[in-house]
């Protein structure tokens, strides 16, 4: 009958030594990076180039009023239509249907302004169906809709 060596030798140091360096290469990169990242998270980032960025009560979005130079005011409404026209909302405003703009943002959230009456501003672009398409920066909340309305 065999019997199995349940003792096994002591591994010579040497060996370790060949594991340590690059272990400790890999922390010392690991403790390195969670350092930079916290300098950086805790300097304070700006929105950048002086823009003002708005968010006060009825008013939201980006005052830069070189970027979204185009203003409209009507009752915002969701584009269900599927009728081809671009936008996700439209914006109704007196004169009739072929003063509706559709709006876009890439900026603030337009559904909390869904049903309610607001002045926007934005950058115009070229539509292929719409006559009026436009990306908001900044909408506000009126006290009244614009007459017509």
């Amino acid at each position: 009958m065999e019997t199995e060596n349940l003792v096994s030798p002591i591994p010579n140091q040497s060996q370790f030594k060949g594991a340590l360096v690059p272990a400790l290469a890999i922390l010392l990169i690991i403790v390195a990076g969670g350092l930079t990242g916290r300098f950086l998270a805790n300097r304070g980032l700006s929105s950048g180039g002086g823009v003002e960025v708005v968010q006060i009560g009825k008013e939201v979005g980006i005052k830069d009023e070189k970027t979204f130079r185009d203003t409209a005011s009507g009752r915002l409404e969701v584009d269900a239509s599927n009728s081809g026209a671009e936008g996700s909302h439209k914006l109704i405003r007196p004169g009739g249907l072929s003063q509706t703009a559709y709006l876009i943002s890439s900026v603030i959230d337009l559904d909390q302004f869904v049903g309610k009456c607001v002045q926007v501003w934005g950058e115009t672009f070229a539509a292929q169906k719409a006559g009026w398409l436009m990306d908001v920066g900044r909408a506000k909340i009126l006290d009244s809709c614009p007459e017509g309305l």
